[in-house]
């Protein structure tokens, strides 16, 4: 039985992927090029096209064409005893640095109120926006409330790092980090700060740290783009 002429194109363009032929963040021939070399209609060659997107080799750029998608993945591990980010990173000889996007005194929505168990009748944090960049590469943009006298005593601190480091180097200890991860689609703003078309699949790892006395610090959730970002855990028998 004879398959599909997309799936036959597809699949000849995935082998030359996967032998290196297009390597990763490589530009594919155009669509009018691939048209001519496999003597195939359009709707043929956005179907064989669309079957790599679905794989997660490439990635489309309305406009600028389709890319292979990068290789690497990093992989941060949440482990008991706690570790943050950058350490696990840098044990892995991975570069983590980090962009401002924004930094103010929000009035929050009920359900940030809650978790950060501010007053009803003054619900503000400090709203920031991070972008983070791994290998020079944007991955992650990290979206966090902080309680407002901790946001405001410390806001140069956080602008320039990362920050759980800065709380507890300011004597703010994390006990414990409440999180869960899922999924969502990359709307206008993060398509453009992690630079993948609008409803790119991404990870949410949303996350509250607490204090010792059982008191929230921050909360927030760190968005990544799930090509070149996973979460690992081990779990033992206690």
């Amino acid at each position: 039985m004879t398959s599909p002429l997309h799936l036959v194109i597809s699949e000849q363009l995935r082998q030359q992927i996967i032998n290196g032929e297009y390597g990763p963040g490589a530009k594919l021939p155009s669509e009018n090029q691939l048209i001519r070399k496999f003597q195939a209609s359009r709707i043929t060659i956005r179907r064989a096209i669309a079957n790599l997107v679905q794989q997660g080799l490439v990635i489309t750029y309305q406009g600028k064409g389709v890319f292979v998608t990068e290789k690497r993945k990093v992989a941060y591990t949440l482990s008991n005893p706690l570790t943050f980010l950058e350490d696990d990173l840098a044990g892995q000889g991975i570069e983590l640095s980090l962009e401002n996007i924004s930094f103010e005194l929000v009035t929050v929505s009920e359900e940030v109120q809650k978790i950060l168990q501010l007053p009803a009748s003054n619900p503000t944090a400090c709203l920031q926006k991070k972008l983070l960049l791994i290998d020079r590469v944007a991955g992650c943009v990290d979206i966090t409330y902080i309680l407002p006298k901790i946001g405001q005593k410390l806001a140069k601190e956080l602008q320039q790092n990362m920050t759980f480091p800065v709380l507890e180097q300011n004597d703010f200890k994390i006990e414990r980090v409440e999180a869960i991860i899922e999924c969502t689609n990359a709307n206008l703003e993060l398509s453009q700060y992690l630079d993948v078309p609008l409803g790119h699949p991404l990870l949410v790892y949303r996350h509250t740290a607490y204090t010792e006395q059982n008191r929230p610090l921050v909360h927030g959730e760190s968005i990544s783009r799930g090509d070149r970002f996973c979460y690992s855990v081990t779990q033992q028998r206690s």
